[in-house]
């Protein structure tokens, strides 16, 4: 196996866990931070990956956060409360098969 300095060599041919993770790191916590405003403290508190199948090509991650979850965080800070809730986003590749699933959990607080 060869690779000038470059390239990166992946020997199974597929994308790297470490790649399909960062394509999703900051998304839900950018948008909970455009939807709930200045009032709020958004941060990642964790996350976790579970690898499905190897993939190779385009993959594609969709982000959703439901009226019901926003409704939820509401409920929960309103007393100035940290709040930790869980948003999952699976990764496809170009047939629709799902090939990872993240789970983030985020840090949320209301401002006093």
């Amino acid at each position: 196996m060869h690779a000038d300095e470059n390239e990166v060599v992946q020997p199974q041919l597929c994308h790297f866990g470490g790649s399909l993770y960062a394509m999703t790191d900051p998304f839900f916590m950018l948008m909970l931070i455009h939807i709930l405003g200045k009032e709020f403290v958004v941060w990642d508190k964790a996350a976790h990956i579970d690898f499905i199948k190897p993939s190779q090509g385009t993959v594609t991650a969709r982000f959703l956060i439901k009226e019901e979850q926003i409704e939820d965080i509401i409920k929960n800070t309103s007393g100035g409360q940290k709040y930790f809730p869980e948003f999952s986003v699976d990764i496809e590749n170009e047939a629709g098969e799902k090939v990872a699933r993240v789970v983030k959990t985020l840090y949320i607080r209301k401002k006093s």
